[in-house]
């Protein structure tokens, strides 16, 4: 696991001297990413830097930027590919000698003798970059998932590109403003949705996409589109062991480490199902790691411990208590944009736990969104099957002035009322993102300024929910839901969170349920064996009713949930009391402060309603005071 950057110089462009301290200085800044060796690549049209996080082939033979056997090609990777092995003996049979142990080389060679083609044959998690001595010309691609990060920026004649935008911040000539429509974007989906950012003219490429550029032509391109067409002619049975058989092959082949590994275990289906795989495939006890609360209703590490015991693992287990406070700011700095999923303190905790005892840990990300597992989706059905009992005419006039009444009262049930009636008037797409939508649109009525309103008076978040929505290769509601979320927030909420905080502790995570197999099979099944009634990931437990026991795939999910509203009113009360009143500081440039004010006081007199809402607050601005000072 490593970090890349660089910049791309177009001819014509004034002349820089020295870049070789811009390099130095954009790779300092990602050091966490790849504490283990860092290195630069510098000619009159490109520089290249790389930071790496030795995994496989431990000796300088893998330092990177690396040269094509040839001298054509110079590529940065970050990542791995779990595949390499049987690429390189593919190669090998075709005359290519290699010169490491390295999936670097094994895919530089690849690009080499299939360019872009070589894609399809990866499966892993990357971001890769690779200049083209002799044509000028440079490529990116990103994983088809969006595991790992690449953002590029256009601007002065130049484009530069980095694994986190505060290696971009250490170029002289990146003068970045705030992008207001992607402000709306993140207080309403706790993130900025890609490929957007929230800096004008700086964007992520997208999964599954690529970028290649000369300096002054720019084309992009997808390689890979996920599908949800059903599988025909499977019963239950065979469904339920294609799909442990192909997960069990991820797990095994994400086992493939120099360096010490182990997994995280929350003692949730997905983590205890990577765990029981991963006991069968190792010579040893697998180390595992769990974090608990103080808050009985949080904290789940209980049942971590039932199944670290079950398998025999060695297991390591850490409790958040009153450390919230000291570490939040310093932990909220690894975002180079406002990010409010809070369980990213959790993450943090996890990952500095798991990198005290191995380099590289496995998890199971993507068992929700991949098989119905949230209980949004749950939510979401009842309220379809109340939409479709009324009529949409009257779901479209008689609703919502109902839901205007109900919001004047101030109690739990009328608040709840409001919000399903302003759901069921609109149609599944939009009801699906006001849903959970983290920002009422009523509060940010109340909060914004006028000018920042006019200015993005034309832009509304639901539109990403709606096109991606809209754009599914699918016929039913759910897969559509599913669909939009593995386009938005699977890459932009989830992926980005563990990316960050494992990457904080230059610890390498690999995600099994996120193979691009898994991945295809899951979208193959029918909507109908994945949500049963209230019960979400129904095929997933039932093809794991072989390994593990009822009372971990049946109990009631909890996710890595934080209690929110005590730590505001308790452990990181001083800071958000700084932030939340701050008249100079990030809020202020979009609310009205003495409006903010009010909700954090009613917050304090033991409203939780806003609870949400002040939380998003409270991380816009500290992401504010580290890199506000940084905006054009």
């Amino acid at each position: 696991m490593c970090g890349l950057a660089g910049f791309f110089r177009n001819p014509g462009t004034p002349e820089r001297s020295n870049h070789e301290p811009w390099l130095q200085a954009m790779g300092q800044a990602i050091v966490h990413r790849g504490p283990d060796a860092g290195a630069i690549y510098l000619d009159d049209r490109i520089g290249l830097c790389h930071r790496r996080l030795s995994i496989l082939d431990l000796s300088d033979a893998g330092t990177q930027p690396m040269v094509s056997t040839s001298g054509r090609y110079v590529i940065v990777f970050n990542g791995e590919i779990y595949n390499f092995a049987q690429l390189r003996r593919e190669l090998e049979q075709q005359g290519v000698v290699f010169h490491t142990r390295t999936d670097t080389e094994v895919l530089l060679e690849l690009y080499e003798r299939r360019g872009e083609a070589c894609l399809e044959r990866l499966n892993g998690m990357f971001a890769f970059a690779i200049w083209d001595r002799q044509g000028g010309e440079l490529f990116m691609a990103r994983d088809r998932l969006g595991k790992k990060p690449l953002y590029y920026w256009f601007g002065e004649g130049q484009l530069a590109f980095a694994s986190e935008i505060k290696a971009l911040l250490e170029l002289p000539f990146f003068r970045p403003a705030l992008r207001p429509d992607a402000v709306k974007d993140f207080f309403a989906y706790q993130y900025v949705p890609d490929p957007k950012t929230i800096y004008q003219d700086v964007f992520k490429l997208e999964p599954g996409c690529w970028l290649k550029t000369d300096g002054l032509n720019t084309i992009t391109g997808r390689y890979w589109e996920l599908s949800f067409h059903p599988l025909v002619g499977r019963s239950v049975g065979q469904i339920e062991d294609e799909l442990f058989g192909l997960i069990d092959e991820a797990v095994c082949q994400r086992m493939i480490s120099d360096v010490p590994l182990g997994a995280f275990l929350s003692g949730g289906v997905d983590s205890s199902a990577v765990v029981g795989l991963m006991a069968g495939h190792a010579p040893r006890p697998v180390t595992t790691c769990a974090i608990g609360f103080d808050s009985e209703r949080f904290d789940e590490v209980h049942y971590a411990r039932q199944v670290a015991q079950q398998f025999g693992t060695d297991h390591h287990e850490f409790t958040v208590r009153d450390n919230v406070a000291e570490r939040l700011e310093s932990i909220a700095r690894y975002f180079d944009e406002p990010f409010a999923d809070a369980s990213f303190v959790p993450t943090w905790f996890v990952s500095q736990l798991a990198r005290q005892q191995v380099t590289v840990a496995l998890a199971g990300d993507g068992g929700d969104e991949n098989f119905a597992g949230y209980s949004k989706y749950q939510t979401d059905a009842v309220e379809n099957r109340l939409r479709s009992l009324v009529p949409g005419t009257l779901r479209h006039h008689l609703l919502p002035p109902l839901a205007g009444i109900a919001g004047c009262f101030r109690h739990t049930l009328t608040n709840k009322a409001q919000t399903l009636m302003e759901t069921l008037a609109q149609e599944p797409d939009t009801g699906f993102f006001m849903s959970n939508c983290f920002f009422r649109q009523s509060v940010w009525d109340r909060l914004v300024t006028p000018e920042f309103a006019a200015s993005t008076r034309d832009y509304d978040p639901a539109d990403v929910t709606r096109k991606h929505y809209r754009e599914a290769p699918a016929d039913d509601h759910l897969s559509r839901i599913l669909y939009t979320d593995i386009k938005t927030y699977l890459p932009g909420d989830i992926l980005v969170k563990v990316d960050r905080m494992s990457m904080a502790n230059s610890l390498e995570t690999r995600a099994p349920l996120l193979d691009y197999r898994v991945v295809e099979y899951a979208a193959s099944i029918p909507a109908g064996l994945k949500l049963r009634g209230k019960e979400g990931k129904a095929i997933l437990k039932s093809s794991f009713r072989r390994l593990l026991p009822d009372d971990i795939l049946y109990r009631k999910k909890m996710g890595f949930s934080v209690p929110l509203a005590q730590w505001l009113r308790r452990e990181i009360r001083p800071l958000a009391d700084e932030l939340l009143t701050d008249p100079e500081g990030g809020l202020a440039r979009c609310f009205d402060m003495g409006e903010v004010k009010k909700l954090w006081q009613s917050h304090l007199d033991g409203n939780d309603r806003h609870t949400q809402e002040l939380w998003s607050m409270v991380a816009f601005a500290l992401w504010w005071r580290n890199y506000g000072g940084h905006l054009a």
